[in-house]
């Protein structure tokens, strides 16, 4: 036990150190202790152990996943000892790349196999890297992703492998984690820990471990549709639909989301068969099997918008230039058509299958036992005059009473609900109301204590106010506390829910201060962004910040679970 002086010191020290201080000295310790309990009773080492290496834990996200997971990994490397830094590829400074260090990297790949956009000036400065450039960097590549699409975690490994051509040393072959990926990404941290901690991992046999890769087992569900509803009204612009499944053993929470995977419509595929004179009843060699052409076309493979690269392969089997687009196999066909069968069947080979689409559950397990709801718009464009729909809103707007639906659920553990006595803040225009509605029937069947405020909008009050009887109930019975609404075409100016967020600015920033959990959902762009901006605003004039405070109050909310979205 110290005494007199030493005790003074080091209450001293203990007092003044930081969080980070407090973690390394508990680690200088641990390998003090450790270190002179070889030697001889009564004697200390003549050196100390070594201190952990300090690491820094670099994030790309777009819906927040990567954000979160990043986060608890660098509070269990702050547990083992590890001096820790925490921050987004957004704010990485890439000349700490030439430098000595540890870089934890943890990435969502979205699109077609791209990084997140914050994450896009990162992604693009390690491929302009030269060869042996940053051989004093160790790093380890944590891959987010879904394997129901084609390029499953591709800007995660594009990362690993530019890194590792550019001289770093890679402590840990890249992990590859499927939607459920808590358990086997915390698995392959500790592992990583472990290898830092033997310094750096440099030469270390578990450097030359295979590559490891979760395998998603995702259950599907069989229901029936059990009513299928347009919300709008004849006069609208949209077609809006509430769609209602029946199934047994569903399992999920609000804030998850509904996956399938559609199938395309019949008459792109006959206009293909047309096209080439092909009979529908053909049958080609795919992938080793013997498959009926028309099927493929319709059930299995992506013929809507074709990806530039795929486009860029086309161009290489019939040998044109072709330029970079996005674009539907029967248009490509026309006007740059392939020679006879046989290139075509080439073709074949280089679709993608069509990949699933997600939908915001609208239903909430505790008030809607087996089944399950999802609010779809039906989305429309013209292509040389011509109407045609989008793929899976097209797909599911045909359904009817009664058919049978295939789909499983897609967990969204960053989008849930807080505790049952806290507030919380929705704001969701459009189908961005379907987690509310979620929300909000889960709360009242709850009981849930905790006050609930809804900003919704459209484009008409008579028209476009979905779910507009139950919100009113809810409003009636006390559920929601407060429902502002904006409908941009009411009036010649147009209003959205960004500009009821202002009206509403000194009680909306009361409540941010009484602890309110805030919630965004629905298009990504311009709407989210118009809201956060306006947020942002509301803070800094009724909170007295300036605009860099206003950012540090939103970005401790996030950081804690209190601000999140669900933006697509």
């Amino acid at each position: 036990m110290l005494a007199g002086t030493k005790q003074n010191l080091w209450k001293e020290l203990i007092t003044e150190a930081t969080s980070e201080e407090l973690f390394w000295m508990n680690g200088y310790l641990s390998g003090l202790l450790s270190a002179s309990s070889a030697t001889a009773p009564g004697t200390l080492p003549l050196s100390p152990a070594p201190a952990l290496p300090k690491i820094t834990i670099a994030y790309g996200t777009e819906t927040g996943n990567a954000k979160g997971l990043a986060t608890r990994l660098s509070t269990l490397a702050k547990k083992k000892g590890f001096l820790t830094k925490l921050l987004s590829l957004e704010q990485y400074k890439t000349e700490e790349l030439t430098k000595d260090g540890v870089l934890i990297i943890v990435i969502s790949t979205q699109g077609d196999g791209e990084p997140p956009l914050a994450a896009q000036k990162f992604y693009d400065h390690v491929h302009k890297l030269d060869q042996g450039l940053i051989k004093a960097l160790s790093y380890a590549v944590l891959a987010l992703g879904d394997s129901s699409y084609p390029l499953f975690c591709q800007a995660g490994e594009d990362i690993d492998r530019q890194l590792k051509k550019a001289g770093a040393n890679r402590l840990i072959s890249v992990q590859k984690c499927d939607i459920d990926y808590e358990a086997i990404a915390t698995q392959w941290f500790e592992n990583t820990l472990e290898i830092i901690g033997q310094d750096k991992g440099r030469n270390n046999p578990v450097l030359t471990a295979g590559k490891s890769q979760q395998t998603s087992h995702k259950k599907q569900y069989r229901g029936i549709v059990s009513q299928i509803i347009n919300l709008n009204d004849k006069e609208s612009q949209k077609e809006t639909y509430h769609i209602e499944i029946a199934a047994e053993g569903l399992s999920y929470q609000p804030g998850d989301s509904l996956g399938l995977i559609p199938e395309n419509q019949d008459k792109p595929v006959q206009d293909i068969l047309s096209l080439l004179c092909i009979s529908a009843e053909e049958n080609i060699l795919y992938k080793n099997e013997t498959v009926n052409l028309y099927h493929l076309l319709k059930s299995r493979l992506n013929i809507s918008y074709l990806p530039e690269r795929i486009v860029k392969k086309y161009a290489e089997i019939i040998r044109q230039n072709i330029p970079a687009t996005k674009i539907g196999l029967l248009d490509l066909l026309k006007i740059y058509p392939v020679k006879d069968k046989e290139q075509f069947e080439e073709v074949i080979s280089i679709l993608d299958p069509i990949t699933p689409r997600l939908y915001s559950i609208s239903s909430a397990p505790g008030s809607h036992d087996n089944e399950i709801h999802i609010t779809v718009s039906r989305n429309n464009y013209l292509v040389n005059e011509e109407k045609r729909f989008g793929l899976c809103s097209g797909y599911l707007s045909l359904f009817e009473k009664g058919e049978e639906i295939s789909f499983y659920i897609h967990p969204n553990n960053q989008f849930r609900l807080p505790d049952p006595d806290k507030d919380i803040i929705m704001i969701g225009p459009g189908t961005g109301i379907a987690p509310f509605r979620s929300f909000l029937s889960e709360r009242e069947a709850n009981g849930s204590t905790g006050l609930n405020w809804l900003f919704f909008g459209d484009q008409h009050f008579v028209s476009d106010f979905l779910y507009q009887t139950e919100i009113q109930t809810w409003h009636e019975t006390g559920v929601l506390q407060h429902i502002n609404v904006a409908f941009s075409r009411d009036q010649s100016e147009k209003i959205y829910v960004q500009h009821k967020v202002w009206e509403q600015g000194a009680r909306f920033f009361n409540w941010l201060e009484n602890g309110a959990y805030l919630y965004i959902c629905g298009s990504k762009d311009p709407m989210s962004k118009d809201v956060e901006n306006m947020i942002l605003k509301t803070i800094q004039f009724y909170g007295n910040k300036t605009e860099e405070e206003a950012d540090a109050y939103l970005d401790e909310m996030s950081n804690t679970g209190r601000y999140v979205k669900d933006v697509y």
